[in-house]
């Protein structure tokens, strides 16, 4: 322990030797004491790092809590300000009383180290045992540990900054494997690792190719393709008013809205506290679900005024009018469009800033464009068959429309798989093993039902009703996919550089 407190630019981190760990583990077992937490979760892990060859292989041990990062992800991305930085020890703490049980924070952070609490409703991690250090005391881990491998240390954060930049070789976010800095981590990790110095050039943790699946998340594979849905159902009504159909609009918006607030209510069920929904609208400014939350609230009210304006004077589908017919024509009329408008921008900025609370480095899979792409053309797809189930517009226009996004989809999907299996990344191979192993029957469905749904069916004029049906569970299954084949980056993968190897 350190005989002082940090100064101004400096905080505490943890000092991990990899040298003197031996494995016990009793660093997990004292932070689970001093915290109460169950077995099932590890605010501080040990991995094993393994590597050599026969019949000189090595095996060491990787013991990991939270890093205290420079500019930490889970605090970024909080949308209701649960994690601080504090000034003077550089200690990131979170709050459960503040929390709502989202669990943002544990896809966005590289290593791993928020756990949610499934019991409690909330997230929680690695504080420093920030209540013994204020009385002088050592951590549980630090005090628990054996043979002295993990300790409290105080660093200066520019001259950290300066480190792990001057060691950075020369191939763009590769680290040499022996210092023991996190590479390429836009977090920026406090913790020092002491590595072996015989490390091997081969050394890895020992799971990291041994993928299993995620969770699926089902309240938001629901709430994210019924968004959409309702999205690219307004969009597609939009248009049609631009066109000149008039003949049911208002009942096919009303439906629509109707879809929009049964997404907004099953997202809540993903929830741990859902009654304390509300605060997820705090942190717009930077937090990604804070601005989906907004955006969807926002298209939500807007979509309910413009399915208003679309009932009084879109008429009834036998052409009689409700009201009257002045609601659509002149300065009436223009303001029905400028509110479709505006609700259709909302639904697409919404969509948008779903897409992009899976644009987090620590899973690989999610963290690219073809993620915002595949959404806006789930609700592309979507959109002409709500319509055509409802019975409005021109049935073979809508037909052609959706066969056309289904196809992009399907090159979408394509694309995204060859890229996993052709990259160098652990992690995307580790999606595309998944994909063709597991997943395999799942993912031949969900092809087999995009296509017999916003394809053949539309095209032959079947019912449009089963059409929408077998398009939305494509969609559905397409979207546990998603939740499910996703492999996170490994704790230890920041510090110890791994190569490929092949799926």
């Amino acid at each position: 322990m350190p005989t002082r407190a940090p100064s101004a630019g400096e905080q505490y981190r943890f000092h991990f030797d990899m040298t003197k760990c031996i494995g016990c583990k009793c660093c997990v077992v004292a932070c689970n004491e001093q915290n109460g937490n169950p077995a099932a979760i590890n605010w501080r892990r040990v991995g094993e790092i393994e590597g050599g060859w026969f019949p000189n292989a090595t095996r060491s041990y990787l013991s990991m809590g939270c890093n205290h990062c420079v500019e930490p992800a889970c605090l970024d991305g909080c949308p209701v300000d649960a994690y601080s930085k504090d000034p003077v020890t550089g200690i990131v703490r979170h709050s459960a009383d503040a929390c709502i049980g989202c669990q943002y924070c544990t896809w966005n952070c590289s290593y791993g180290v928020p756990q949610y609490n499934a019991d409690r409703g909330v997230v929680g991690k690695c504080d420093m045992c920030h209540g013994r250090l204020s009385r002088g005391q050592a951590p549980a881990c630090v005090s628990a540990c054996p043979e002295g491998a993990i300790a409290i240390e105080i660093v200066t954060i520019d001259e950290w900054r300066t480190t792990v930049a001057a060691a950075a070789s020369p191939e763009p976010g590769r680290l040499s494997a022996s210092v023991g800095l996190p590479i390429a981590d836009g977090s920026l990790s406090t913790t020092r690792i002491t590595m072996p110095a015989d490390l091997a050039p081969n050394a890895k943790p020992r799971d990291i190719t041994h993928v299993s699946p995620e969770h699926p998340h089902w309240p938001l594979v629901v709430m994210t393709v019924l968004t959409q849905l309702s999205v690219g159902a307004f969009t597609t009504i939009w248009l049609l008013q631009l066109v000149g159909a008039s003949s049911g609009l208002g009942v096919a918006a009303i439906a629509s809205l109707l879809v929009a607030a049964l997404a907004l209510t099953a997202s809540t069920l993903h929830l741990g506290r859902p009654v304390y929904a509300y605060r997820a609208l705090r942190m717009w400014r930077r937090s990604w679900l804070s601005r989906e939350v907004l955006l969807f609230t926002s298209f939500s009210l807007v979509a309910g005024l413009y399915a208003a304006l679309l009932w009084l004077g879109g008429g009834t589908p036998d052409g009689v009018p409700y009201v009257s017919d002045y609601v659509s024509d002149g300065v009436s009329g223009r303001l029905t469009t400028a509110v479709g408008a505006l609700t259709v921008a909302l639904g697409i900025a919404g969509v948008t800033a779903s897409a992009c609370i899976y644009r987090v480095p620590s899973r690989p899979a999610w963290n690219t464009r073809y993620t915002l792409l595949q959404f806006n053309l789930t609700g592309a797809l979507l959109g002409p068959l709500f319509a055509m189930a409802v019975g409005v517009g021109d049935h073979q226009w809508l037909a052609i429309a959706a066969a056309t996004m289904a196809g992009a989809q399907f090159v979408l999907l394509a694309v995204r798989f060859l890229r996993c299996i052709a990259s160098d990344s652990l992690e995307l191979k580790g999606t595309a093993r998944l994909l063709s192993t597991v997943f395999a029957k799942h993912l031949v469905a969900r092809g087999v039902l995009l296509a017999a749904g916003a394809m053949v069916l539309p095209l032959i004029v079947a019912p449009p009703a089963l059409a929408l049906v077998l398009a939305v569970g494509a969609e559905i299954l397409g979207r546990y996919l998603f939740f499910v084949s996703v492999v996170p980056k490994h704790m230890a993968t920041p510090y110890v550089p791994v190569e490929s190897e092949a799926a």
